[in-house]
């Protein structure tokens, strides 16, 4: 890489040293002249190893992305590839000219999604398990689905006897409410209790999947459809939730060229797989839920209406934690009897001033929080009664000497701007299966600022703590 100008040149140098993207240039005859450092971690191979060697003693001539390019000419931009049977990668590869328009190599980038995809495959098999352990369990249990749903408040007394009606239909359901209040068990509930609960209920969580994947994990795909495709294909969630019922979880997140692609299946009930000719029937009963609000996204133009009143026909809103407070003592009660047991810890209690703060805290995090607090709560009690000092120990944001009303102000102006980024981090790092990349992306922020954040907030996942340093 010579260049008149040193400093240009070293720029240039360290730009593409610090870039997590492999990146590789060849020319017409397959010879590798540039093999970046992330290349390096990519594939395994120093760069003084492969420099100036042919790719095709280092790969199968059918993986290559820079011979198909150079064969024909033609870039490509973000395709799936499988370059090696161990490796999936989202890769761009472009011909290079030189000033006379001559054809004289190719430039190719590749980003490692390897262990999305392995993490996509892991979950789809325990949901898969899961199904089969669900099953079992329905077929010797014949207590209502909806007693799961922990809520003796009137107003969610109401809406658990509406859904549960509602279940019994096959009409699509739009599932709205916060993070953290509940809405993957309202939608287990709606499929136990439906005509169609001896089929399975296949999840989709549309917020953790790349764009470029989406597709091939919606549809399917045929063998062939692309380099390194599984022998015999790969059928998608739709097909896999045939004669059952699809879950779309975070449906707000779905591309906008996806939701025609979706609605177009709704409406035909039949699906093509990628690179097939055939369409193949499938009947789906459709449960979407999200968090956002996605009548202002249809006026705003992100999310199409046709498909919002497909998936609308009914409606249930969650209502957050903080809106229903005399749920909280018995949803205290049921956790605490849960992870009591869970940590063989059977005589612990709480006091009832402990109760009385917690009641009395915001939820921004909702049910999910609560729940996570109890955990903690359990595992750090080293007596039998948990008390208003331990409640302090766990939430900081709870004064010990304020009053309802003081503490309410003081939490409004500070400390609940805290919480609440607290809790959308700790939300997106969830539904992102902590990759931090993916989360730093959804959260409109870079990588080194969320670190920053983890460390602030002390945030702990996959038991990695991220204290602060100061």
């Amino acid at each position: 890489m010579k260049s008149e100008n040193p400093f240009a040149a070293e720029t240039l140098q360290t730009l593409l040293t610090s870039l997590e993207e492999a990146i590789s240039v060849i020319n017409t005859q397959g010879q590798i002249l540039y093999w970046n450092e992330a290349a390096e971690r990519t594939y395994n191979i120093k760069k003084e190893d492969i420099i100036d060697k042919n790719i095709r003693e280092f790969f199968q001539h059918e993986d290559i992305m820079h011979l198909r390019v150079l064969e024909n000419q033609q870039p490509v931009r973000d395709m799936y590839h499988i370059p090696r049977p161990d490796k999936h990668v989202l890769i761009s590869t472009t011909p290079i000219y030189n000033h006379k328009n001559g054809l004289i190599g190719s430039l190719s980038i590749e980003k490692d999604i390897t262990s999305t995809i392995k993490l996509n495959e892991k979950l789809s098999s325990q949901s898969n398990e899961l199904q089969e352990l669900k099953m079992y369990f329905n077929q010797n249990n014949y207590d209502d689905p909806f007693s799961k749903i922990k809520g003796r408040n009137q107003s969610m007394q109401l809406l658990i006897d509406d859904t549960r009606k509602i279940a019994q239909t096959d009409a699509a359901i739009l599932i709205s409410g916060e993070s953290g209040v509940g809405k993957e068990l309202f939608a287990q509930a709606i499929h136990e209790k439906s005509l169609r609960n001896d089929k399975p209920l296949i999840a989709i969580n549309c917020g953790a999947i790349p764009d470029a994947l989406f597709e091939s994990e919606l549809f399917g795909y045929e063998e062939g459809a692309y380099t390194g495709a599984i022998k015999g294909g790969k059928p998608g969630k739709m097909e896999l939730a045939n004669g059952g019922t699809l879950f779309l979880d975070e449906v707000g997140e779905l591309p906008l060229e996806m939701q025609v692609k979706l609605l177009r299946s709704l409406q035909d009930q039949e699906i093509f797989r990628i690179g097939g000719v055939t369409p193949k029937k499938v009947s789906v009963r459709v449960i979407a839920a999200t968090n956002r609000n996605l009548e202002k996204m249809v006026s705003e133009g992100t999310f199409r209406a046709d498909l919002y009143y497909r998936l609308n026909v009914f409606s249930v809103h969650i209502p957050p934690l903080r809106e229903r407070k005399d749920d909280i003592p018995y949803l205290i009660h049921d956790f605490l009897r849960e992870f009591s047991y869970k940590y063989n810890k059977p005589n612990l209690t709480i006091h009832n001033e402990a109760t009385n703060k917690l009641k009395h805290y915001q939820w921004q995090g909702n049910i999910r929080e609560l729940r996570n607090i109890i955990e903690r709560l359990v595992v750090l009690e080293d007596q039998n009664l948990i008390t208003e000092n331990d409640i302090y120990r766990v939430i900081p944001n709870l004064k010990k000497d304020s009053s309802p009303s003081i503490k309410i102000k003081e939490f409004s102006l500070t400390d609940e701007k805290d919480q609440l980024e607290k809790m959308r981090i700790i939300d997106t790092l969830q539904n992102s299966y902590g990759n931090k990349s993916m989360t730093a992306k959804k959260l409109g922020i870079t990588r080194a600022t969320l670190y920053k954040k983890l460390r602030k907030y002390g945030i702990i996942y996959n038991n990695v703590i991220f204290k602060d340093q100061d």
